[in-house]
């Protein structure tokens, strides 16, 4: 496991703006998100937590203006190939590409490339082999190995994907969307796995819509709404009613159960 310097910032954003084409993707945000801390990022579609992904991994940069700056664990350069196996990034994008006759043992070794399969001129070694074969072993899909992606079901795909981002032993795994296209069963089995990474000690940041995909686990949720982070703080506090109302432009009262929270829309819509 990677040792973790205490108190480091995964993420520090101040006064960020970052376009999309003509449109204002993120509006003179600013947030701190520390390594290894546990943390949600929530809000509607259209939000800008695409545009934020994009930002962490470098494939956005934020408008150059005084007084507005970015770095990421504590360096405002990064040449992007250094920065990746500080980061497991786990997206829809990327199961759609992995999604071929590609193997699971494959599909995990192309973490070590940055790729979405082994090609002809990657050449991993043995030693390779056998990190992918554990980080398979770890998230209970070593039996997966010879099987290709596109002959799994959703969630030995996703699990693959996670052990993939896992292959570098990464301060920190960003979930983007994760539940997308997961059946209850694999719901569930996704927020075990997040659990169980997130009490090895690994940071989680989870991008989502979805109230229900927030482990017990995760402490704090911010609240990305037109671009602009709304509200940042403890579970308790943000995930109620009128926050959440607001957040998504509906009516909705927040249920807690066992950690987890989940809403559910009351009468009329919230304007």
């Amino acid at each position: 496991m990677r040792t973790k310097k205490k108190n480091a910032q995964l993420l520090s954003l101040k006064h960020v703006t970052v376009m999309r084409g003509e449109s204002v993707a993120l509006s003179d945000v600013t947030l701190e998100i520390a390594s290894g801390e546990h943390v949600c990022i929530l809000g509607p579609n259209g939000c800008g937590k695409s545009t934020l992904i994009k930002t962490l991994t470098r494939d956005c940069y934020p408008v150059a203006k005084e007084g507005a700056s970015i770095s990421i664990l504590g360096r405002e350069s990064w040449n992007i190939f250094e920065l990746r196996p500080h980061l497991g990034i786990v997206t829809p994008d990327l199961l759609a590409a992995c999604a071929t006759d590609a193997t699971g043992l494959d599909v995990v070794l192309s973490g070590f490339f940055s790729s979405t399969r082994i090609f002809p001129n990657h050449q991993p070694d043995k030693k390779l082999v056998r990190r992918a074969e554990a980080a398979m072993e770890r998230l209970g899909v070593g039996h997966l190995g010879r099987r290709a992606v596109a002959a799994m079901s959703s969630g030995e795909a996703k699990r693959t994907l996670i052990a993939r981002a896992l292959v570098h032993n990464p301060q920190t795994l960003l979930f983007d969307e994760p539940s997308n296209a997961l059946d209850i069963g694999a719901q569930i089995q996704l927020r075990d796995t997040m659990r169980q990474v997130a009490r090895e000690g690994i940071g989680i940041l989870l991008v989502t819509h979805h109230v229900s995909e927030i482990i017990p686990e995760i402490e704090r949720v911010i609240l990305l709404r037109g671009g602009k982070a709304v509200a940042d703080g403890g579970k308790a506090s943000i995930l109620n009613g009128e926050k959440l109302s607001g957040l998504f432009g509906a009516a909705v009262r927040v249920i807690e159960r066992d950690g987890y929270y989940d809403v559910r829309a009351e009468n009329g819509r919230k304007g």
